[in-house]
């Protein structure tokens, strides 16, 4: 049921942000021909008033399409109501309305989780140190931890709990690299007893795992309507700040961040996982990916929206489109790259299954 989830909540995302592009068109009057779910070939679809809804086989997104795009299309070239022949105003709408809808999602996900959940009121601690990510081919992978799991004791020395706990085990590794370290750990209830060696690099040992504090956050009954909304004021702030500090990161320092970038499959396993938690942990995750996509797909980069309103800033500029052979180039460079990109992050996914097997009980 956790994979079952996480998949309904990425499809809805994906939903949700072709619907902004869809209904900021025909809110304008603009002539929409499709809307469909995915790439490639059509498992299932229906017609209505003119737009094909359809659902298709390759599940790496989704598209608004319009007869501008269609050479077969019987709607001719000077009608008004075509796409490219509306205002640069109307048509950036177009096109930004994606991303606003799934930061609008974000947010209304936010206040969702305020009044169904409540406020946070604290964290309440358990013993030991968890393990919420682990990096393939370092040295956590290697000693077989896995996200969940829940570190109590490093060479018979207990950990006690909370910042404290972490602070001492993030100490233990950096000051042993190339040493093992004997580790006492729990997982899903069971003991576990592990040998990791943390790297060297320059000195300070690294293990590739992402660590933070074991315990559950509290949450209390809203004061009101207003504090709700200041809870997720705040909360949209600071996911959209990370989001945007993340991607500024990536493209910084690729070398050293690359394989921290997570695929559809891995994206999948998190939501599996938070699935199974529970309480506010839902809530954070949809609310986090629907701004990961508002932010990617503002990037400018060919296929995505961002690229588009690149042309379109170039076409205000210049006051008349960019030759139709250049966009076309522009456009086919974006799917070999958006497309290889997927296939990259797909196979370094399934390549560490073990994870998601065992959430799907195999």
């Amino acid at each position: 049921m956790g994979v079952l989830t996480a998949l309904a909540i990425l499809a809805g995302l994906i939903v949700v942000h072709e619907a902004g592009h869809f209904f900021a068109a025909t809110w304008q009057g603009i002539r929409v021909s499709g809307f469909s779910v995915g790439f490639g070939p059509v498992l299932l679809e229906r017609q209505r008033r003119g737009v094909q809804f359809a659902l298709r086989a390759i599940p790496l997104g989704g598209f608004v399409s319009f007869p501008d795009d269609d050479e077969e299309s019987n709607i001719p070239a000077d009608d008004p109501d075509l796409l490219r022949n509306r205002p640069l105003p109307q048509r950036a709408l177009v096109i930004a309305a994606g991303v606003l809808a799934n930061l609008l999602l974000a947010w209304t996900v936010l206040v969702a989780q305020g009044v169904l959940v409540g406020i946070p009121a604290g964290f309440s601690t358990t013993p030991g140190v968890l393990v919420a990510g682990v990096q393939p081919g370092q040295a956590a992978a290697a000693a077989g931890l896995r996200p969940g799991d829940r570190i109590l004791l490093v060479d018979g020395s207990d950990l006690g709990g909370g910042q404290s706990a972490v602070a001492e085990l993030v100490q233990r590794v950096t000051t042993a690299p190339d040493q093992t370290l004997r580790l006492q750990a729990e997982r899903a209830g069971k003991p576990l007893k592990l040998s990791l060696t943390p790297a060297d690099l320059g000195g300070v040992g690294r293990i590739g795992a992402q660590l933070q504090p074991s315990g559950t956050e509290a949450f209390r009954r809203a004061k009101g309507p207003g504090e709700i909304l200041h809870q997720a004021n705040s909360d949209f702030t600071a996911l959209t700040r990370r989001t945007v500090e993340g991607f500024i990161t990536l493209a910084t320092h690729f070398g050293e961040t690359a394989s921290q970038v997570s695929g559809p499959v891995k994206i999948v396993e998190m939501g599996a996982s938070l699935a199974k938690q529970g309480g506010s942990s839902l809530f954070l995750y949809t609310a986090l990916i629907s701004i990961n996509l508002a932010v990617l797909n503002a990037l400018p980069l060919p296929l995505l929206d961002g690229g588009q309103f690149v042309l379109l800033l170039i076409e205000g500029l210049r006051g008349k489109p960019l030759p139709e052979r250049f966009q076309l180039a522009f456009m086919q460079s974006g799917f070999v790259f958006l497309v290889g990109l997927s296939l990259v992050l797909i196979v370094k996914d399934t390549s560490q299954l073990a994870a998601v097997q065992q959430l799907l009980g195999r």
